[in-house]
């Protein structure tokens, strides 16, 4: 049986990610982290949770999470992730054109 604590603990140590801005992120203690480490069956949730704060992708080592279809590490602090780039390319060009069109009426007085 694979020890997942474990696995998520070595990954956390490797990354250099401090353990308290983990534990911020999460909305957890430093001392849950570290019960967290000793837990052989800790849920994917929480495991996929830290896999996209570190930036690592734990289907490698944890045989459930190779058969899960979500595979997004991104960062959860980033609400724009989300979006598709075309989204936001669309979005920039329309407010420039909004833009342009104000100093023209401005120039106009």
């Amino acid at each position: 049986m694979q020890h997942r604590g474990e696995i998520v603990e070595r990954a956390i140590r490797q990354s250099g990610y401090p353990i308290s801005s983990i534990a911020k992120k999460l909305g957890r203690s430093r001392r849950w982290m570290y019960l967290m480490f000793d837990n052989t069956q800790v849920d994917l949730e929480t495991v996929m949770s830290i896999g996209n704060i570190i930036h690592h992708d734990f289907s490698d080592e944890i045989k459930e999470l190779s058969s899960m279809n979500n595979h997004s590490f991104e960062d959860p602090e980033n609400p724009y992730s989300n979006q598709s780039k075309e989204y936001w390319k669309n979005k920039y060009l329309k407010l420039l054109e909004d833009y342009n069109e104000l100093l023209k009426r401005t120039n106009e007085k």
